[in-house]
């Protein structure tokens, strides 16, 4: 594959293309989808036998978050997505949109499980926005480094800065990590044999 012609298939194809990278392997597809649903559905199931009283909701936004993080997480550390958010036509502005799209995941949360926590959603915002901006700007034999520092502060905030969500304590870290770990760090893909 050419990673600077990466043109995406038609139909449900295209879908898959524009989540997982084109010709993402069955491999990778497995390891991006399969602990994603199994995620969503052990999520719900936890809140239930742990007695979290969480209302319809919360209970399907909660598998929905799981899905998302669990799955972005892993589709954004594969070889075949890092050829495709970071093909040549992806810079600054293409990466930065992406972080701000999930901007409405903290919102959601803090509305949803925290009972309308502003000052949440306005501190975990700032900082996403702050951290993906150093990472972008940061020379790429320094990105890591920036991003696992930056990284670093969330699992501090996340056990000092705020009380926890009940039953997404997991929240921040996972989030975090798609975000500035998965996705923004820009790799060189290793050849594929």
């Amino acid at each position: 594959m050419n990673n600077n012609n990466l043109v995406t298939r038609g139909g449900w194809k295209k879908i898959i293309d524009q989540i997982a990278g084109e010709n993402a392997t069955s491999g990778e597809l497995w390891l991006q989808f399969f602990p994603a649903v199994l995620s969503a559905i052990a999520l719900p199931y936890y809140s239930l036998i742990n007695g979290i009283d969480w209302h319809i909701i919360q209970i399907l936004f909660a598998g929905l978050l799981a899905l998302d993080l669990v799955g972005g997480i892993i589709t954004n550390a594969t070889n075949t997505a890092k050829q495709w958010y970071h093909r040549p036509s992806q810079g600054f502005w293409q990466h930065f949109s992406f972080v701000t799209l999930h901007l409405v995941h903290i919102a959601l949360v803090a509305w949803i499980f925290r009972g309308g926590d502003i000052i949440f959603w306005i501190t975990v915002s700032i900082y996403l926005l702050m951290a993906s901006t150093i990472i972008l700007k940061t020379p790429l034999t320094l990105q890591r480094p920036v991003a696992m520092g930056c990284y670093t502060i969330v699992l501090l905030g996340n056990c000092y800065l705020f009380t926890p969500t009940l039953g997404l304590e997991w929240f921040l870290n996972l989030f975090f990590l798609k975000i500035l770990i998965s996705h923004l760090i820009q790799e060189k893909p290793i050849q594929q044999i």
